[in-house]
């Protein structure tokens, strides 16, 4: 096990010292998590084989599952897309630096250890100052998916990252809360027309008022049986998951806390922990060994600033057994619920 050196920055003061040793390390094809507008990356040179197959290693991250490619600069994607669609640069000219990852051609300067094996890489310039300072530092080229273990919550504090991290990677550099908290829009630009391929902030309504266009959603967001190759980070495997099992209940609101609250007392008795996911209208109603609201119910960004360290905070305290209200599926709610029903193993009881 290495030793994981841990520094704290902000936006406001970025310490160049810190960003060009952690720079340094990328280079050599060491491992450096930082953070974005969204989670937590774990950042490894692109465009050496090596590092993302660290990168997999550390995580227990399946090999075909593809890293998303941070450039700092618009002109870097020239180097990694073998062609470059006038609809990206609409998308890049309106979200860049942003939320929004693009799927390109990829060029040969990208190995395939990178891409999952598809000839395709997903590209994105994060807002986040720290991270395009790193990105610069480490030449411009920076693969990172989230920065923990596969297949749990994603981080949105340092902890999370050190919690799952600490002594499997070079170093992590601690800028505090994330600010959108659930992962990039991931929009496919390699087909005839635009394809979503993972919800996030960018929202379908966004991209298609700027590109004047239908923007289509991918069939692998509602249809959990889907078995295509993964184009992008999270279609094929179920990410975001608590230890503890969890089950989504919708319906009527009234319908939904009565059944949470049976399904609770039930589990309860049956000797499970349990939690509940619920907002600021509905908390009171509910009795559990862990009741945390997500924030208001119309408030869809708090919601999702919040999700992922809800479902950290249950594991912390044991909770075996989860409820969760579903939210808004309007706007970013759309990402919320697709991360949730990851997270659920696409487990939902209508009521």
């Amino acid at each position: 096990m290495m030793e994981t050196k841990y520094a704290i920055l902000t936006e406001k003061h970025i310490d160049r010292k810190i960003i060009k040793e952690a720079g340094k390390i990328l280079q050599k094809g060491g491992l450096v998590a930082f953070p974005t507008e969204t989670v937590y990356g774990l950042g490894g040179d692109a465009l050496q084989r090596e590092s993302s197959r660290k990168i997999y290693a550390a995580k227990g991250r399946p090999s075909d599952n593809p890293l998303i490619v941070h450039i700092c600069r618009w002109k870097a994607v020239k180097k990694i897309a073998g062609k470059i669609p006038q609809e990206a640069e609409k998308l890049a000219e309106n979200f860049w630096p942003g939320p929004l990852t693009m799927i390109l051609e990829k060029s040969e300067a990208v190995p395939l250890e990178t891409t999952g094996g598809l000839q395709t890489v997903a590209v994105r310039m994060p807002e986040n100052k720290i991270a395009l300072a790193l990105i610069a530092a480490a030449g411009g080229y920076v693969a990172a998916p989230s920065a923990n273990l596969s297949g749990k919550p994603s981080p949105t504090l340092a902890e999370h990252v050190r919690e799952d991290l600490d002594g499997k990677i070079d170093m992590i550099l601690d800028g505090g809360a994330v600010g959108i908290g659930l992962e990039s829009t991931i929009v496919d630009l390699t087909e005839n027309s635009p394809v979503i391929l993972r919800p996030g902030y960018i929202t379908k309504e966004m991209l298609e008022t700027v590109l004047g266009m239908e923007v289509a959603v991918d069939a692998a967001l509602v249809d959990s049986n889907a078995k295509q190759a993964p184009k992008a980070p999270g279609m094929k495997y179920r990410h975001y998951a608590p230890r503890g099992e969890l089950t989504i209940v919708t319906g009527e609101a009234a319908h939904v806390t009565d059944a949470i609250c049976r399904l609770s007392r039930k589990k309860r008795l049956e000797g499970e922990k349990v939690g509940v996911i619920c907002t600021d209208e509905t908390k009171m109603f509910y009795e559990a060994d862990c009741v945390v609201s997500a924030g208001e119910k119309t408030d869809t960004e708090e919601i999702a600033r919040h999700l992922y360290a809800i479902l950290r905070q249950f594991d912390s305290v044991g909770i075996t057994c989860i409820y969760s209200e579903a939210f808004s599926g309007r706007g970013i709610g759309q990402a919320v619920m697709n991360r949730l029903l990851k997270a659920a193993g696409h487990h939902v009881v209508e009521v």
